[in-house]
């Protein structure tokens, strides 16, 4: 994108400030359901969990970030027409790993971005249970907790500390032995921002994500140097009719190209 005008990067910061506050509430919020008794219920054709916490982060978020004339993506509210056509979007998932919640896990977060012209220009991601704080602006860089974070350099899978599906890990490491398949990251945007700090070298989506778990780690992982894309190599588009994307791959810039090769061949 160009260089922002002086009242546009103003209003940028404004946005950026917005958003910090509203997933810090949205957590706090969740961590009152956290480990309590929880109304649940699943929805859609499939049995994608929601509770009663996802809703009230989602009222939280709403509340702060939408402004007149914004769009609105959530997961709780996939299916509001605000965002076609709306310049700017809000892209959000209130609890991305509702699972993981309901199953008294860590590895839950609060995700949320702004996407412009169908890429993402400001994000947070919040993990409550490990207090870990994620920022990232286009142009502005990524950090955890006020940070730098930055995506580990190599090309090479030997060593390397991946997280996705069970199923291509393992048969990557057949080919790779010294390959550290890791454990299961149940929040897709949490195993994504481990590669934006390095603790992942590279991370794999097995297909169906959605834009509201993409959007905030996406920006991260640019801006801590790597890439997220698909198997095509290409930069993720949001806020499309329909906001679902295929087989992704992200990792350091230096190991991007050649995890998408392997996946090819293991997918």
């Amino acid at each position: 994108m160009s260089e922002l005008s002086p009242s546009r990067q103003e209003a940028r910061q404004d946005d950026a400030a917005r958003l910090a506050v509203a997933v810090k509430e949205a957590g706090a919020v969740a961590l009152k359901f956290y480990k309590s008794p929880l109304k649940k219920w699943t929805k859609g054709e499939g049995d994608s969990p929601v509770t009663e916490a996802d809703i009230a982060a989602n009222d939280i978020l709403h509340a702060h970030l939408l402004r007149p004339g914004d769009g609105w993506l959530s997961e709780e509210s996939e299916n509001d027409p605000t965002r076609i056509g709306a310049r700017r979007v809000w892209v959000v998932d209130p609890i991305d790993g509702t699972r993981a919640f309901i199953a008294e896990r860590e590895d839950w977060t609060i995700s949320a971005a702004l996407v412009e012209e169908g890429r993402p220009t400001i994000a947070a991601l919040f993990a409550p249970v490990t207090n870990e704080m994620f920022m990232a602006t286009a142009g502005g860089g990524a950090t955890r907790n006020d940070q730098p974070i930055a995506a580990s350099d190599g090309a090479d899978l030997d060593g390397a500390k991946l997280g996705g599906p069970k199923r291509i890990l393992e048969w990557l490491a057949q080919r790779h032995p010294r390959l550290v398949p890791m454990p299961r990251i149940h929040s897709l945007a949490l195993r994504i921002a481990r590669v934006a700090t390095g603790e992942l070298d590279g991370a794999i989506a097995g297909g169906s994500g959605h834009d509201w778990d993409l959007a905030a780690a996406d920006l991260l992982v640019h801006e801590a140097g790597g890439a997220i894309t698909g198997l095509d190599g290409k930069p993720l588009i949001y806020n499309k009719p329909e906001p679902v994307h295929g087989m992704l791959v992200a990792a350091g810039r230096g190991r991007h190209a050649v995890l998408i090769d392997w996946v090819k061949q293991a997918a």
